[in-house]
């Protein structure tokens, strides 16, 4: 339809348009794009089996929906891109709060206007970018924000009195009339605001400070909710659940390969750091390892779950870490180590909820050990696995660079070395390339040093070397040698 020279009513009906609500809309641009084989929820990774095809039953079936799962479980995205089902531009009554449809007007402005100028009644175009409304729901929210209430400066200047529905000022849910509305964390809506949406959802019908105001609002509800909310501050009560059509779970990633898409495709990078800093796909591996890590780990509470923004903001830090040293030492370009992962620790420990044996330790000693449990985890995928306990006099793929280790005091990787000065201290280690070209001969040369530096970590992490952090880097030791110096 010609939104530019359809501007009047009469016009609109002389070009055949007819009104569909809402979530009727959404089905059948829903069934379009299914028929067409289109992705309809671009960017969202590892719901293709699962999520989506629940998500697309239940516009199918026309119902409001909650989303219910933990935190960076894409809740809030999955309702935004529903807006692309929307067709590009819908008409409205100019100048109507509620964003009237022309043909079937339901507040008092249009409906008076359309018996006032009939055919020739102004209409404008909504686009579907602006059909999106969004609350957040915390405990002040009030009726009156969501629903509406009487407005006495619009009562003085019209001169109306307070029993006129005119003086009514209404609130987000009738502004959003033929919208997607969501609110965000339902159970923290409190239970009396909660019972206010009943008959939005089931009747349209809308009730401000005794005014009983039949308005069929034509609106998509979709609501998140954290299950953690249900036990700490509050719930979903139970009338209002039974009028959501579709509760879906969502979930976290189940592959590291998946976590990596989506941290590559959040991540809010630099250009000029994707230019000048290369990261092995090993350190990549690691990062995505330690969320996974940490949503198994005893010391995080797993209720409240480890939002995949830990894994965007760390690999922002990882990458901020390897370009500062750049900077401190003047190089135009440089590759990710395994000693930047220091430089993640404040992305974690923002981001996981302790219980008391994780407060014990510390959150930069939870961290640590995340990191350090995602390299062992790892390991084995590229290197002989370690065995715990070995048979006596039996020689292991790794006892030339354990032996190297006990003739050595100590081996150091500070944090600020150059890249010459870093590549220098790990070709001392002779044991290092041997084990790199026998296990990994195609690493890509740019990837080696990073390698290299993997082998001690996993040594370290199996308890074949002792590593120490001191201010300025890290210490590699011979485990015994260092037990006894402690001695």
């Amino acid at each position: 339809m010609d939104t530019q020279n359809t501007k009047t009513l009469g016009q609109l009906k002389a070009a055949g348009y007819k009104s569909i609500n809402i979530k009727d809309e959404l089905r059948q641009n829903l069934r379009t794009k299914i028929s067409k084989g289109e992705t309809v929820f671009e960017g969202v990774w590892g719901f293709e089996n699962t999520v989506i095809p629940e998500l697309e039953r239940a516009i199918l079936s026309r119902h409001n929906i909650n989303l219910l799962g933990l935190r960076g479980q894409a809740k809030t995205r999955l309702a935004r891109l529903m807006v692309n089902l929307l067709d590009e531009y819908i008409p409205f009554v100019e100048g109507s709060e509620i964003n009237d449809d022309p043909l079937k007007p339901i507040s008092r402005y249009a409906k008076n206007l359309i018996e006032e100028k009939g055919d020739d009644t102004p209409i404008s175009w909504l686009h579907r970018n602006d059909r999106f409304y969004e609350k957040l729901a915390t405990p002040d929210v009030t009726v009156a924000d969501l629903i509406g209430d009487i407005d006495p400066i619009k009562a003085a200047n019209l001169k109306l009195s307070y029993a006129d529905d005119r003086v009514i000022h209404f609130g987000m849910i009738p502004r959003a009339n033929r919208c997607i509305f969501v609110i965000n964390e339902l159970p923290d809506l409190q239970a009396r605001i909660q019972v206010a949406l009943f008959n939005i959802l089931q009747e349209g019908d809308i009730q401000i400070r005794g005014f009983k105001v039949r308005m069929p609002l034509d609106l998509q509800f979709v609501f998140t909710a954290n299950p953690e909310d249900y036990t700490n501050r509050g719930s979903i009560v139970t009338p209002l659940k039974d009028r959501i059509g579709s509760q879906i779970l969502t979930h976290y990633p189940e592959t590291v390969k998946i976590a990596r898409t989506i941290t590559e495709q959040e991540a809010n990078l630099d250009g000029r750091q994707s230019d000048v800093i290369h990261v092995p796909s090993l350190a990549k591996d690691i990062l995505e390892q330690i969320g996974f890590e940490a949503r198994e780990s005893e010391f995080i509470d797993y209720k409240s779950g480890v939002s995949a923004r830990m894994s965007i903001t760390a690999f922002e830090n990882l990458l901020s870490t390897a370009e500062r040293r750049a900077l401190r030492s003047g190089a135009e370009s440089t590759t990710v180590r395994l000693t930047d992962f220091v430089g993640i620790i404040p992305a974690i420990t923002g981001k996981v909820e302790l219980v008391y044996e994780g407060e014990q330790e510390g959150a930069a000693v939870v961290a640590e050990h995340l990191i350090g449990n995602a390299i062992k985890t790892i390991f084995p995928d590229y290197f002989p696995k370690i065995e715990k306990l070995e048979k006596p006099n039996e020689k292991t793929p790794y006892q030339e660079l354990i032996d190297w280790f006990f003739n050595e005091s100590g081996f150091e990787l500070l944090d600020d070395a150059t890249d010459v000065e870093y590549k220098k201290q790990l070709d001392s280690i002779i044991p290092l390339k041997q084990l790199m070209l026998k296990y990994q001969p195609d690493t890509p040369a740019e990837d080696q040093y990073f390698l290299k530096e993997f082998i001690l970590w996993g040594l370290s992490e199996n308890k074949k070397l002792s590593k120490d952090r001191f201010t300025e880097g890290y210490q590699f030791k011979d485990i015994y040698g260092s037990y006894i110096s402690k001695l």
